[in-house]
């Protein structure tokens, strides 16, 4: 059974692209654009892997990787982490949320699936 990633990224060719590499390297990928619909949709079905932008509408990536570090269900689910803004600041505040994994955009295609393929398999170093 293929793992599930649930993608935030409001970006919809960044989505698009990001969507189609982890399908392509056997992931089941539900692509949410706003952050509430994002939340809403961990908490009702959690993924094995939850690829987390850090600028959303609704609720930026911060707030949604908070409130699911402070409920069971989102507790430990692997983050990873995505950001345009690669600002130490961003790092840390990334690290201090919560996050398994921290990456700024843009990054390589292989980058990406890696890091999904390691927090999948429970490995994020």
């Amino acid at each position: 059974m293929a793992k599930r990633v649930l993608l935030a990224e409001d970006e919809t060719n960044i989505a698009v692209s990001i969507a189609f590499l982890l399908e392509r390297a056997g992931f089941e990928v539900t692509v949410e654009n706003d952050g509430r619909k994002a939340l809403d949709s961990v908490m009702a079905n959690a993924p094995d892997v939850v690829v987390l932008d850090v600028m959303l509408p609704g609720l930026d990536g911060y707030e949604i990787l908070h409130r699911l570090r402070a409920d069971r269900r989102g507790a430990s689910l692997p983050v990873l982490m995505l950001t345009a803004k690669g600002q130490r600041e961003d790092r840390e505040m990334a690290l201090k949320c919560g996050a398994d994994l921290f990456m700024t955009k843009p990054f390589s295609n292989a980058e990406i699936v890696s890091a999904v393929r390691r927090l999948a398999d429970g490995a994020p170093d």
